[in-house]
C-alpha cells in the first residue's frame, strides 16, 4: 500500500500539541532543549514496548504500570540523564515528575508517561525537569512537535521525525512519529525512544499486537554498536480525533502496516545515525530453513564488529560476513552459501556455492565507498528471509563513547 507523506513529525495528527525548553540537565548549550511534552487534547488509546535489559531505568518501571491501563494523555521526556542504576530514589524521581505534569494539565493519576535519555547512574534533576515542564505546558501547540524531537536528542546529529496520511474504509487518519538513537543501539527492543501517534480510534488490544509485531520486525533488527539500552521505550497513541474508527480487519491491517513502515524507516535513520557513523548498513538473508533462522543470520552479521570495522576500511572481506553467519545459531549449510555486496556504485558476488569468487577488488571497493551498502546472503534451504540493519565501526565512535559523561 502507498502511504501518502505529509508535513510535520509526532504533532501532525490532529488534537496532538507539543513543547521543548532548555532546562541545563547536562549541557550549557542552551541553543539545544533537553525537556519536552507531548500531550493529547483527547483522551488516546495506547501502547508500548520497552527494553527487555533487566537493568532498566526508573521510567520504564514507571510506564509498564502506567501501561496497565491503556490510556494515556501525555510524555514528559528528558534528555542528558537516563534516570538509571538510580535505586527506588529514581522512581520517586519519575513518579514526581509524572505526579505533577498531570496537575498541571488537569489529568488523572496514570495519564502521564516519563521517559529519560542519557547519562546512567546519576540521580535526576528533579526540580529542572520540572521547570522545564512548567514553562513547555502553557505554550504547547502543533507547530512545537519538531522542537520536541530536537529536544529528546543526545548523541544524533539529525532529528528523526516523519509523518503520513492513510484512506481507511471511513475516511483519511494521519500518523506521526519522532524518535531517538545514535549510540547504546542493539535489540532486543526497544532500541532507542520513539513515539507514534494517530487521529484514529482504536482499541489498545489491537493497537499493542500491532505495534509489538512492528517492533520485532524493526527495531529487534537494528543494531549499532551490541549493547542494549536500560531506557529503550516505544509509545503509540491514539486519541480518535479524525473520527475514524479502526473496526474491520481491512483497516486493522492497513494501519498495521503503516505502523511497521514507520518504525522500519525509524530503524534504518538510526542506524544511519549511528554514533561516529559512515554507512548504513542493510543485511538480508533469504533461503534459511525458518524466519528465525534468518533473523539471526541478518542481526548476526548487521553486529558484527570485525565486518562493521571491514565495510568502514572499505575493505570487501566477506569472510567475517560468513563465520558471523556460521557463528549465529542459525542452521546453515556453508556448501549452499552465496554472498553478495551492493551500493549505488554497482554489485559484486564476493561468494558462490560456498566458494570465494574472483571479484573484481576495485569495483568492491567503489561499492563500499558509498553511504547505504547491502549485503545480500542467499543459503537455498527454505523460505525463510529477514533484514537487519546495522552500521560501520569508526573512530569518532571511541571518541564518543571515550568522554561521554564529560
Amino acid at each position: 500500500m502507498a502511504y501518502q507523506v505529509i508535513k510535520g513529525g509526532v504533532t501532525a495528527p490532529k488534537g496532538y500539541t507539543a513543547g521543548a525548553v532548555y532546562a541545563g540537565i547536562k549541557s550549557h548549550k542552551k541553543e539545544k532543549p533537553d525537556v519536552a511534552v507531548l500531550y493529547s487534547e483527547f483522551p488516546t488509546s495506547c501502547a508500548a514496548c520497552f527494553t527487555t535489559n533487566k537493568f532498566c531505568a526508573a521510567p520504564v518501571i514507571l510506564g509498564r504500570e502506567i501501561l496497565k491501563k491503556g490510556k494515556a494523555r501525555a510524555i514528559v521526556i528528558n534528555s542528558g540523564n537516563a534516570n538509571a542504576a538510580t535505586g527506588e530514589q529514581g522512581i520517586r524521581d519519575a513518579k514526581l515528575v509524572e505526579t505533577e505534569t498531570e496537575k498541571l494539565l488537569g489529568l488523572g493519576e496514570g495519564e502521564v508517561f516519563v521517559c529519560s535519555t542519557g547519562v546512567i547512574g546519576q540521580r535526576l534533576p528533579v526540580e529542572k525537569v520540572l521547570d522545564g515542564v512548567r514553562r513547555v505546558v502553557p505554550n504547547m501547540t502543533p507547530e512545537k512537535g519538531t522542537d520536541a524531537a530536537w529536544a529528546i536528542m543526545t548523541t544524533d546529529t539529525v532529528k528523526k521525525e516523519s509523518a503520513y496520511e492513510l484512506k481507511l474504509s471511513g475516511g483519511t487518519i494521519r500518523i506521526g512519529a519522532m524518535a531517538k538513537g545514535s549510540g547504546m543501539i542493539h535489540p532486543n527492543m526497544a532500541t532507542m525512544l520513539a513515539y507514534v501517534t494517530t487521529d484514529a480510534k482504536a482499541d489498545p488490544a489491537d493497537l499493542q499486537k500491532m505495534l509489538s509485531s512492528a517492533v520485532d520486525k524493526s527495531f529487534n533488527m537494528c543494531t549499532v554498536d551490541g549493547d542494549t539500552s536500560t531506557n529503550d521505550s516505544i509509545f503509540l497513541l491514539a486519541n480518535g480525533a479524525s473520527g475514524v474508527e479502526i473496526k474491520s480487519e481491512e483497516d486493522k491491517a492497513a494501519l498495521s502496516g503503516l505502523v511497521e513502515y514507520i518504525c522500519i524507516d525509524i530503524a534504518r535513520r538510526i542506524a544511519s545515525d549511528g554514533e561516529g557513523a559512515t554507512h548504513l548498513i542493510e543485511v538480508e538473508a533469504y533461503g534459511l530453513p525458518t524466519e528465525h533462522d534468518a533473523r539471526l543470520v541478518a542481526k548476526s552479521i548487521a553486529g558484527s564488529t570485525l565486518f562493521k570495522a571491514a565495510v568502514f576500511g572499505r575493505d570487501a572481506n566477506w569472510g567475517r560476513i560468513m563465520a558471523a553467519a556460521g557463528y549465529s545459531g542459525a542452521d546453515v549449510d556453508p556448501t549452499r552459501a552465496d554472498c553478495i555486496m551492493k551500493s549505488a556504485a554497482g554489485e559484486v558476488q564476493v561468494m558462490k556455492d560456498g566458494f570465494g569468487t574472483d571479484f573484481n577488488e576495485d569495483l568492491a571497493k567503489a561499492i563500499l565507498s558509498e553511504h547505504d551498502i547491502t549485503v545480500i546472503v542467499r543459503f537455498y534451504q527454505g523460505d525463510g528471509q529477514a533484514k537487519a540493519w546495522g552500521c560501520d565501526l569508526t573512530y569518532d565512535y571511541v571518541k564518543i563513547n571515550g568522554d561521554y559523561r564529560t
